[in-house]
């Protein structure tokens, strides 16, 4: 699904043959025929047909798949610009045409699979606004150089035996693969192991194809959405106002608290009025710190988050939802700032809190759980707010910046 490359990272198993991934800036080719031979080795031990075995012999490096793979937008780009981009005015209204002119279908897969129309358009528009933006990328050669990256070597190589299966199964055809950088397919863009999982033949003519059938598209991602634990009957989470007094020292960050914890601590809808009363739990999702945008999302983000792990991305899918059937969005984005950071700025803030114990991981330039957290516990420390972002204010604390 937009399974940007963070997204599903569902891990593979491996066979017993050994794997020696590689990383290149630019396509190292001699390291690349190593990594094919490999695949044929374990093409040959899992029995493919010959038909694999002459395509993995035909696989070649795509250089743009490792240097879109450098400049995802989810991790490039800040709140308001990321969603300016994806919930337009465009969207907006073709999507709204959109929910007219499939109307019986998507009543149809509401009583199938209990995901309200909008959310399924939704997904559809941020994917390839509505199947205009399929990609056409060689999906084999994409993943194949993926799956010879060490990043992550080990998922997208999944991928693409997973792929492998299929053509060898007759699922999908060699000419039909073209898609996304990553290897996602077809109007809502399914990776392989999504597509082998829950694809489903939505027209009833004898084939799945995600690519050609908006039909068979939006069944199955109803199927996929139902089957990751959608929730019919409640949203996905909604814009909320703090108070200027909100103790952020109470609040940890990726965390659920009932909903009736955030009310008692004076959070408000965006119209002055009390959250409402029903018990659910919620977490608290601040995508510019504690200046910006502040929204309480509930259980269906988190299956958002499971088609794609960007929380721009998932907040983006709730909020053009919500548009789709006239509410009013999120406040305004028209003068929208890019990230206070770069990757590099990020990845030397996240060298610097490790050396100082608050523990980030690895160092990826990536605004994640392990940052947010060891953000917040410096903050904390130094009687900052604690929001968990990675503002100036903590870049200057860290020394990173010029007083």
């Amino acid at each position: 699904m937009t399974q940007f490359v963070v997204r599903a990272m569902r891990t593979f198993a491996f066979s017993v043959l050994s794997f020696s991934p590689f990383t290149f800036a630019n396509i190292d080719t001699d390291a690349f025929s190593q990594c094919q031979q490999r695949f044929e080795q374990r093409a040959v031990a899992q029995e493919f047909s010959s038909d694999i075995l002459s395509i993995i012999q035909d696989l070649s490096p795509v250089q743009r798949v490792i240097t879109l793979d450098k400049r995802q937008p989810e991790f490039a780009q800040s709140f308001a610009q990321y969603v300016k981009k994806r919930v337009s005015q465009y969207h907006i209204n073709k999507g709204r045409q959109l929910l007219k002119s499939h109307k019986k279908l998507l009543a149809q897969l509401q009583q199938q699979y209990h995901i309200p129309p909008q959310y399924l358009v939704s997904f559809w528009g941020l994917e390839t606004v509505f199947g205009k933006h399929k990609g056409k990328m060689p999906i084999l050669n994409s993943l194949a150089t993926l799956a010879c990256d060490q990043r992550r070597s080990e998922y997208f190589t999944g991928e693409l035996f997973t792929l492998f299966r299929l053509i060898d199964q007759d699922v999908v055809t060699k000419e039909q693969l073209k898609g996304s950088w990553a290897g996602a397919m077809g109007h809502m863009q399914f990776m392989p192991s999504a597509l082998k999982k829950y694809a489903v033949d939505g027209d009833n003519d004898g084939k799945i194809d995600v690519w050609q059938s908006e039909i068979d598209a939006l069944t199955s991602a109803a199927n996929y959405l139902h089957q990751i634990g959608w929730q019919g009957n409640e949203r996905w989470g909604r814009e909320v106002l703090l108070p200027d007094d909100f103790d952020f020292s109470a609040i940890e960050f990726d965390t659920r608290y009932p909903l009736a914890t955030f009310a008692q601590m004076g959070v408000k809808q965006t119209n002055g009025q009390p959250l409402p009363q029903y018990k659910t739990q919620a977490e608290l999702v601040l995508p510019n710190g504690h200046q910006g945008h502040a929204f309480l999302v509930y259980q269906n983000f988190s299956v958002i988050m499971k088609w794609n792990l960007s929380k721009n991305y998932a907040l983006s899918v709730g909020i053009l939802a919500d548009k789709l059937v006239g509410a009013k969005g999120v406040r305004s984005l028209a003068n929208a700032q890019p990230l206070p950071y770069s990757r590099t700025q990020l990845e030397k803030l996240q060298a610097r809190l490790n050396e100082l114990g608050f523990n980030t991981g690895e160092p990826d330039g990536i605004w994640g759980p392990n940052s947010r957290k060891a953000i917040r516990e410096f903050q904390l420390k130094q009687n900052l707010v604690a929001d968990g972002f990675p503002n100036t204010e903590v870049f200057k604390h860290l020394g990173l910046l010029q007083s």
